[in-house]
């Protein structure tokens, strides 16, 4: 988003753009002829406003400003053919005003600002010439934008062409994989249509059953099983066909080419489409007992990661199956589940290939951090790695563990490029979990356990909690469902007053949300607004807030609506605003936000510039969670008509410490011209406390 420029005010080309009012602006200054430098912020500001330009404020003035002059100059010049102003709209495609509107907002403010300008009222027939310089500024944005499309068209031929060739040539290096295997693999391999009818053998195969590899091709893959165990074999591949069972393993005699039998041990797989239809049966036929090698290849893709080498997320859960059941009882086992602190930023940083070998590093630092103890360390997920100890009684303490696994990563590792580059991790702990939990719970526990540490910050680590998991899990599934309880209509918007401290007289309204829960009754607006916010219903439901809360407001006090973070940062949060204002027609004066301070103070995503904007247009902001000194500086550096004593610090208002500090902050945000709120007043002395504090409006309890 884009702020908007100085002199905005002065024009009133675009029906969006902020109006001054007649207390806002002297008759001169709205009479005075616009100047060059206005026009072209002018020109800036609504230009912006219908097209994202990856430019600051600075660079949008200085590349506009360039713009109008060479207008200037095209108006100003005998040149008929208005080589400036056909250039001027290429250029405007170049800097991506390519908006739906760019080009009628241009025309339009141009069309107006350069008829009035005091340089150009000597040219001859203006009107004429600046009509015609407009219409060469059109055709060169046109034309502009034709080859821009055209050529963003030939960059996507382009990258379909390359992607159909890295498609075909990775299905042939599969295919050549396959083969590989296939004809140098020590077991053999028969590929059947359903019916067992054979389309491929390997050598091995053919050298089990002493028959050459052309006289196998066309068989029945049953006729080469001894009679009395065809039907046997020919029932488990139904089974296997028709979903009853998910592999086929078992042992029956083949009959050779001399009639000689032999046990073999079958192993089949069926090949299906992507519509689930099988296509082809594949049987590896073992003379031995022992698991062949085509399987132990195929099982090793199954069961590990391809990049670091470790076992999968799968292999990791078939693991824990078995160490819960033969872990000793007296020690149990311990799961850490990690995720490294901030790899997006860094793989976004390093590229693909240095990210790569740095999760292999991570790989091999987490081997080396349990190497004497019978552990397993698995990647089981992107940034994610776990380790499995069964413990012993020489086994280190958790914290211990958790200790050298840090002092591991935190080591520099110099990747391709010379970059050293350290990292550290989150860690979520079980620590002897019950023997008779279920792998797949396990790990959800864990993951759990992974978000709690998580929350508090990098280099962090966590136990699990039976209570903690059990309420989260509750809490979990009570913010899935608040989406289909707000259709349903078990979400509800309330208001509360706010009240003058000095009269009791009424101050304001605030809408709040609150949850009809048919089995757990009330939830109150604090908790509905982070089940909201963690799970992305915030925007949604809060501009639902906001559009009954301005349908609800009179002309009397003013309605306070609370952002959360996101909201605050949401770069859509000024035209939403704008589109409610003018569908509820309520006065931008009678609307307060309230943005939290940590969001102002830490700049999060379009915070600031949507304060500013807001204010522009009229709708007050006040400042929420309000108690840290850092805090102070959003008084100075953002436009706030009140601010909100933040709850940690009002609870704790008895103690002497806590108290100084308030009436001291209470007293810089009056200094600053800013009225303060106090929450949670729920009698007459909490009341009288807060009015002896300073302190000007208040809620609560005992206001109603």
């Amino acid at each position: 988003m884009t702020a908007p420029f100085p002199g905005d005010a002065e024009y009133s080309a675009s029906p969006n753009a902020p109006k001054r009012t007649a207390s806002s602006a002297s008759p001169k200054k709205k009479n005075a002829a616009p100047t060059r430098a206005t026009l072209a912020r002018k020109w800036a500001y609504l230009v912006t406003s219908t097209a994202y330009l990856p430019y600051t404020h600075a660079q949008v003035e200085e590349h506009f400003a360039a713009l109008l002059d060479d207008v200037f100059a095209a108006v100003l010049s005998d040149d008929t053919e208005s080589a400036q102003a056909t250039e001027v709209g290429a250029r405007l495609v170049a800097l991506r005003c390519v908006g739906p509107d760019s080009l009628r907002r241009t025309m339009e403010v141009l069309g107006k600002g350069l008829l009035h300008e005091p340089e150009l009222q000597n040219v001859k027939s203006l009107p004429e010439r600046v009509l015609q310089v407009l219409g060469a500024l059109a055709s060169g944005y046109g034309e502009a934008l034709r080859e821009s499309i055209q050529t963003q068209q030939e960059d996507l031929s382009r990258t379909l062409v390359t992607l159909e060739r890295e498609t075909r040539r990775e299905l042939v290096l599969t295919q050549a994989r396959f083969e590989q295997l296939f004809a140098g693999s020590a077991t053999g391999v028969a590929v059947t249509r359903v019916d067992g009818r054979i389309q491929r053998v390997n050598p091995a195969l053919a050298e089990l059953l002493n028959r050459p590899v052309a006289d196998l091709v066309g068989l029945n893959l049953y006729d080469l099983v001894h009679l009395e165990d065809a039907d046997g074999l020919r029932e488990s591949y139904r089974k296997l066909l028709e979903g009853e069972s998910q592999r086929l393993e078992l042992s029956r005699r083949l009959v050779g080419e001399d009639g000689d039998t032999m046990w073999a041990a079958f192993t089949g797989a069926v090949i299906r489409d992507p519509a689930g239809a099988a296509q082809q049966l594949i049987t590896l036929v073992d003379g031995d007992t022992d698991v062949a090698l085509l399987q132990r290849q195929l099982s090793r893709q199954a069961l590990h990661d391809p990049l670091t080498g470790l076992p999968n997320r799968q292999f990791f859960r078939t693991r824990l199956e078995r160490a819960l059941r033969h872990a000793d009882p007296a020690f149990g086992v311990t799961v850490y589940h990690l995720d490294l602190d901030g790899f997006s930023l860094i793989a976004g940083g390093l590229g693909q290939k240095p990210s790569d070998d740095l999760l292999k590093n991570v790989a091999a630092k987490l081997r080396a951090v349990v190497g004497g103890e019978e552990a397993l360390v698995a990647r089981i997920g992107g940034d994610e790695f776990g380790i499995l100890i069964q413990n012993t009684a020489t086994s280190p303490d958790v914290a211990t563990v958790i200790g050298m696994i840090n002092q591991e990563l935190s080591e520099p590792v110099y990747l391709e490029g010379g970059s050293g580059v350290a990292v550290s991790a989150c860690v979520g702990v079980v620590h002897r979990p019950p023997r008779d939990i279920e792998p797949t719970e396990l790990l959800r526990v864990s993951g759990m356990t992974l978000r709690r540490a998580q929350a508090n910050g990098y280099r962090q680590w966590a136990l699990s909690d039976s209570t903690l998991d059990t309420r989260e899990r509750h809490e979990f599934g009570l913010a899935v469902s608040m989406a289909g309880a707000w259709e349903t209509g078990e979400v509800e918007i309330g208001f509360r007053p706010l009240t003058w401290l000095a009269d009791s007289t009424p101050a304001g309204i605030e809408a709040r949300l609150g949850w009809n829960h048919p089995r757990h009754g009330r939830i109150g607006h604090d908790t509905c607004v982070r089940f909201a916010d963690e799970t992305g219903l915030i925007v949604p439901l809060g501009e639902w807030l906001i559009r009954t809360a301005c349908e609800e407001a009179d002309d009397r006090l003013p309605m306070v609506v609370g952002l959360t973070p996101h909201q605050a940062a949401d770069p859509d949060l000024v035209g939403m605003m704008r589109r409610v204002l003018a569908e509820t027609e309520l006065g931008p004066s009678r609307l307060r936000l309230g943005f939290p301070a940590g969001a102002v103070l830490d700049e999060l995503g379009e915070t600031v510039d949507n304060l500013h904007l807001l204010a522009e247009i009229g709708v007050d902001a006040e400042l929420r969670d309000f108690g840290a000194a850092s805090d102070v500086v959003c008084l100075v550096d953002v436009p706030v008509k009140t601010v909100r004593i933040a709850p940690r610090l009002a609870e704790r208002r008895t103690e002497p410490l806590a108290a100084r500090s308030l009436r001291n902050l209470i007293e810089i945000a009056n200094t600053a011209g800013a009225m303060v709120i106090a929450e949670g007043i729920d009698s007459a002395g909490d009341a009288g406390w807060w009015q002896a504090a300073g302190a000007d409006i208040g809620t609560g309890r005992y206001f109603g």
